[in-house]
């Protein structure tokens, strides 16, 4: 186990995993150079980075939300994650005899939490983009007590959403 000091930030998984050049310049030597894509990227980011939380009807939607793991030493800040309601009679019991799901405070049922990601350009040939993304699923899944099969990337330039698998 980490301590809170000790944590990592998630991003650092993607940046590492896309360049060590620039993992090392960003995250080693504190040098970062903004240019049109970089500033295009943070006003993307922008809404997506306030802390709120948005109700339409069988989703909730949760910005900003602060995420952790102290077991794998990662921190951050989850673009956006959406709770979607789980429907009793879709969904077989676990060995647990629950439905899966976590409770939400105020509201009825179990809710399935899946993070999207927002990228500014296109889909990478890499996996850079969904080794932060699958970092980020484990904390919610520490965090939150539950499984999560799925993330999302959301990319800017065909503004489309792309489904993760992330589980085992």
């Amino acid at each position: 186990m980490y301590s809170e000091e000790e944590l990592l930030p998630l991003s650092a998984l993607q940046h590492l995993a896309f360049c060590e050049r620039q993992w090392g310049l960003i995250h080693l030597e504190g040098i970062w150079d903004e240019n049109r894509l970089t500033a295009e990227g943070r006003h993307l980011h922008e809404r997506s980075h306030e802390p709120e939380t948005e109700v339409r009807g069988d989703l909730r939607v949760a910005r900003g939300l602060r995420i952790r793991s102290l077991r794998l030493g990662l921190t951050g800040k989850a673009d956006l994650v959406e709770f979607h309601l789980i429907h009793e009679d879709c969904c077989q019991s676990d060995s647990r005899g629950d439905r899966g799901g976590v409770p939400l405070e105020g509201v009825t049922g179990r809710w399935l939490p899946i993070p999207v990601e927002f990228k500014h350009g296109k889909p990478k040939a890499d996996r850079c983009d969904e080794i932060q993304l699958c970092a980020q699923v484990l904390c919610l899944e520490e965090m939150l007590h539950v499984d999560i099969p799925s993330g999302v990337l959301f990319y800017g330039k065909p503004w489309r959403r792309y489904e993760i698998a992330c589980g085992e």
